[in-house]
């Protein structure tokens, strides 16, 4: 084969098998990330041995890298991270810093590493988190703008930071001993150098020249301009000793501050997300199943060591800065992987002579492992959580800690509106129902969003609004309504259903994040689902309908006939949303069971209206099997018939009383 031809076919066969790879990952529902790794695998030297890691596909991995360490840069927002700057560096740098300590601590106690710098160097590696999964899982969820999701974020965005600093701090402890304190003040020196100098650049040079770039109108030039830009500053880094993410990353720092970033941003991402899938399939190349398994006790350990260690860590520190256990946990659970630039820090530490290849091959082995059970346990995160609501000593602890610790509420506060959550629909909520001069009550757990309720003297709970201590404090029998304006999807299920049974006559409204939810709150028992983008929708019609002519009544009535379908009118039709198995997945965490109606059972002919289930037994009929036949949110008008099978939602002792109610005791009036 010529040799002009080879680094084409060597793309092409790489490219190919993160392709096939990502794809098999995605129809799984696992991060790409896994496929892309997988089939490096495959085409490596311990697979089918097509390609080798050298060369050519070597530097290539390493412009991904560049190129992904400059996207992180330029969609940085400081405004963010200072939002939660106490949490953020706070917590962010304390779990960068005990990680190191607890991970090379302990593989320096148990003999896997010899010196001390080998030590600091693997307490680096697991101290750093995946953003990339992180992200798509948060996304994925609708978890985003929930406070662990913001808080998971924040401390992601600091570790991301961190890796820059590393980068040029922790290849000065290859030193000997006797010059290592003066490779070290050397290597600070050096950073904040070239921190100074691009401080410089990135107010007056880097915005000139994007600029005057940009003014040329031509797409080829201001990508190719942009581009140099990149790689030429992570070259200038490199030869520094400062290596060429940090030079990367910086340069997107300089650009993100500059009115076309977004332009940049569009342009390179499509080049990252191809050099990048190089970087993470080389990754797989090095991978070698059989060595792992021989080692795998090491790699366990190391995987407990990440996984556990630092779940344990970040729990404990959002704990003690202000945040709910639930909160914590769910962060200490959703960040406790080893992330995609900790490749970068072992690359390093390679290069270096610090790790050998053998325990170079453990850290990739241990971090694709944490990779692949990261999104199985942020699915399973709500179900561990009502298992510990049902244990015996750890459920009392569990409710107690839910417990308000502020509270701005009068003793006897009746005839008021409670709203849960107060982010931007629950803030413009409270701002209507303040002006028009309502009692409110406001239910949230974020300290730095009720400022405003205190400048105002609206009563508040700082608490989880999901918490039925909460909840009870809130006095809902003696409330007018309800709004749930949480972030969180399940947060908001579990609200509605315990203020149901609490005030099972409170009118409830309720904000759906996605249109499977929408007959789930439904049959839940609240008054009004409102679905944000839906409405959006409605009323950009209303407005087009209006100036092409149509009269304001005709245009009302169409508006009210898609609010009273529940949207079903505009709703995308999808096979998939009829299947039980996604009837299941929007009620995960409400503890539900199926019931085989007996034949003599007094409810048998009476219609869900007439059982009057919920007012009497607190739960809630999510579905009826009949026949084969699936009957999803049964309306008030079905009737019962003998075999039904009944899918039933409500706590251990909801569920009791509607096994009483099935067998004739405390029977429907």
């Amino acid at each position: 084969m010529a040799t002009d031809l080879r680094l084409i076919v060597e793309m092409v066969t790489v490219l190919g098998a993160a392709a096939t790879g990502g794809y098999i990952a995605n129809r799984l529902n696992q991060p790409v990330l896994l496929g892309y790794l997988l089939g490096g695998m495959v085409i490596g030297p311990t697979g089918l041995g097509l390609i080798a890691l050298e060369g050519d596909i070597e530097v290539l991995a390493e412009v991904g890298v560049a190129l992904l360490l400059f996207a992180l840069g330029v969609e940085f927002s400081l405004k963010d991270l200072m939002r939660l700057r106490t949490i953020a560096f706070g917590g962010g740098a304390l779990q960068i810093l005990l990680t190191i300590l607890l991970g090379g601590g302990l593989v320096y106690l148990t003999g896997w590493v010899e010196t001390i710098p080998k030590a600091i160097f693997v307490g680096a590696v697991l101290s750093l988190s995946s953003t990339a999964v992180v992200l798509k899982s948060l996304i994925e969820r609708n978890e985003v703008q929930t406070s662990h999701g913001q808080i998971m974020l924040a401390i992601l965005i600091v570790q991301d930071l961190s890796l820059g600093i590393m980068l040029a701090i922790l290849p000065a402890l290859t030193q000997p001993p006797n010059i290592i304190g003066t490779a070290l003040l050397a290597a600070v020196l050096n950073f904040f150098l070239f921190i100074g100098v691009a401080i410089v650049a990135g107010v007056w040079l880097i915005p000139f020249l994007v600029r005057l770039i940009a003014r040329t109108g031509s797409q080829e030039l201001f990508l190719l301009g942009i581009l140099v830009l990149a790689l030429g500053i992570a070259l200038v880094t490199s030869v520094m000793g400062l290596g060429i993410v940090m030079g990367a990353f910086v340069a997107g720092l300089m650009i993100s501050n500059v009115e076309y970033a977004d332009h940049a941003l569009d342009r390179v991402l499509p080049m990252r997300d191809v050099f990048a899938t190089l970087f993470f399939a080389s990754i797989g190349l090095l991978i070698d199943p059989a060595f792992l398994l021989a080692n795998v006790w090491i790699l366990l350990g190391l995987v407990a060591i990440a996984m556990v260690g630092k779940a344990v860590i970040v729990t404990i520190l959002v704990r003690l800065f202000g945040h709910s256990l639930k909160t914590a946990l769910t962060v200490g659970l959703g960040i406790n992987q080893i992330g995609e630039f900790s490749f970068v820090l072992a690359g390093v530490a390679q290069s270096q002579g610090l790790f050998s290849p053998r325990f170079y091959g453990l850290t990739v082995g241990t971090t694709a492992a944490t990779l692949l059970i990261t999104p199985f346990l942020l699915r399973l995160t709500p179900y561990l959580f009502v298992r510990l609501e049902r244990l015996p000593f750890l459920g009392s602890i569990w409710q107690a800690n839910q417990t308000p610790r502020f509270v701005g509420v009068e003793e006897e506060l009746t005839g008021h509106v409670v709203v849960a959550g107060f982010g931007r629909v629950g803030q413009t909520l409270v701002r209507m129902l303040y002006f028009q001069g309502y009692k409110i009550l406001v239910i949230d757990n974020n300290e730095a969003t009720l400022q405003t309720l205190r400048e105002r003297k609206i009563p508040y709970l700082f608490g989880d609004a999901s918490s039925n201590l909460v909840l009870e404090k809130a006095n809902l029998p003696k409330a007018k309504a309800m709004a749930i304006a949480l972030p969180d999807p399940l947060a908001t299920r579990l609200t509605l259903k315990r203020a149901i049974s609490i005030a099972p006559d409170l009118d409830i409204t309720v904000r759906a994040h996605v249109n499977e939810e929408i007959d789930v709150l439904y049959q839940l028992g609240t008054q009004e689902v409102v679905q944000p983008e839906f409405e959006a929708a409605l009323e950009m019609g209303v407005h087009l309908l209006l100036r092409l002519g149509d009269s304001a009544y005709e245009v009302q009535q169409v508006v009210n006939r898609y609010r009273t379908r529940r949207y079903r009118d505009i709703m995308p039709e999808r096979e998939e949303y009829w299947r039980v198995a996604d009837l299941e997945a929007v009620i995960e965490g409400l503890q539900a069971q199926w019931y085989n109606l007996p034949q003599d059972s007094p409810l048998l002919g009476l219609t869900l209206a007439q059982a009057r289930i919920r007012h009497l037994t607190g739960t809630t009929i999510m579905a009826i099997k009949r026949n084969k036949t699936l009957y999803r949110y049964p309306s008030g008008e079905m009737r019962f018939e003998e075999g039904d099978r009944l899918l039933v939602v409500g706590n251990s002792e909801e569920r009791a009383a509607f096994e009483n109610l099935l067998e004739g005791i405390n029977r429907p009036n």
